[in-house]
């Protein structure tokens, strides 16, 4: 098995299965593959008429019959090499879908959420609807605290102009991104967009996590973990793909993309993680007081001491209730 260490890790041009021996055991903060579909996908132009001339070859696919062998095997190394707590995102079509969660289910790992990606240009059919939609199987690793930045894209206070949470939006579990539209340049067959992979690396690592590709394709995942300050390794089947990327990931400044994400728009994000100290649930109490005697509404007064408190609405109406004060009674 060829590999090549750039970018603070090292990529391998070889079968993840057999190969993902020589990552440690419980040493990868998360996992974002795409494995093969098992739907023939090495042949799939010549059913729906698709124009392949600027993609790369190469493709591996697996045999239908091989199927669950395969994703056994595979989903066995990646939940040996997570560490606990560590989580991976798997993206499958429908067809081969229970092979996936049945090779889960027999490793230790723990489904978080089932997420479903809906995007543009489905395959078109006359006889049965369009299928527009991949899953995303969201799972981790018991036995340590599992990274989710819940506050890293929008605050819980920031409001769309029609007053809906931007927040709660963004988390929903069906997730509307669009594919890459790449006229005349040279791609993978099958390439996530770097949307859907930079929501994933944000909501569920920090800067220098070790992130792993175990099918790296157009290498997708290592750009977007690379631009995102986070560290890479990953496995690539085909000489012929991995070669066609190689470089190009090399000559990849770390962190490019750090400049261009969105920063939400309150500068500090509540603090609703931290317990309350004594202290601060006194310092509450009496400032709540002070707002109310002078006249304030409820919602003017949750207002005012999310600001002074540097916390969430509803950490600030739990910890009220909590003092003993129902918001909104007179004082």
């Amino acid at each position: 098995m060829r590999s090549v260490a750039i970018q603070g890790g090292v990529f391998y041009n070889g079968d993840c299965i057999a190969g993902s021996q020589v990552i440690p055991d419980n040493s990868i903060d998360l996992i974002i593959t795409d494995p093969p579909y098992g739907i023939q996908g090495d042949t799939l132009h010549r059913h729906y008429n698709r124009d392949e001339s600027f993609v790369t070859g190469g493709y591996v696919e697996i045999r239908a019959s091989d199927y669950e062998r395969f994703s056994r095997e595979w989903i066995e190394q990646a939940a040996r090499i997570l560490r606990p707590g560590g989580s991976i995102y798997i993206v499958s079509g429908y067809t081969n879908l229970v092979q996936i969660l049945s090779a889960l289910h027999q490793t230790c790992l723990e489904e978080v959420n089932h997420l479903v990606w809906r995007y543009n240009f489905g395959v078109f059919t006359s006889r049965k609807y369009v299928s527009s939609h991949y899953h995303i199987l969201y799972y981790a690793k018991p036995g340590g605290k599992r990274t989710f930045n819940a506050e890293c894209r929008f605050v819980f206070s920031e409001k769309n102009e029609d007053g809906r949470s931007l927040n709660y939006q963004d988390r929903e579990d069906v997730w509307i991104i669009n594919r890459e539209y790449k006229p005349g340049r040279v791609k993978n067959k099958n390439e996530l967009p770097l949307a859907l992979l930079t929501k994933i690396i944000q909501y569920s690592s920090n800067e220098r996590d070790m992130i792993c590709d175990l099918f790296l394709g157009g290498f997708s995942t290592a750009r977007a973990a690379i631009g995102l300050n986070r560290q890479v390794t990953g496995f690539e089947l085909s000489p012929e793909m991995f070669d066609a990327r190689i470089e190009e990931i090399a000559a990849l400044k770390t962190g490019f993309m750090m400049d261009s994400i969105r920063v939400p728009e309150q500068e500090n994000a509540p603090l609703t993680r931290r317990p309350w100290s004594p202290e601060e649930i006194d310092l509450l109490r009496s400032r709540y007081h002070e707002l109310a005697v002078a006249g304030e509404k409820k919602k003017n007064i949750t207002l005012i001491l999310q600001s002074e408190f540097n916390r969430g609405h509803w950490s600030i109406e739990k910890t009220l209730r909590r003092a003993g004060i129902k918001p909104g009674e007179k004082q």
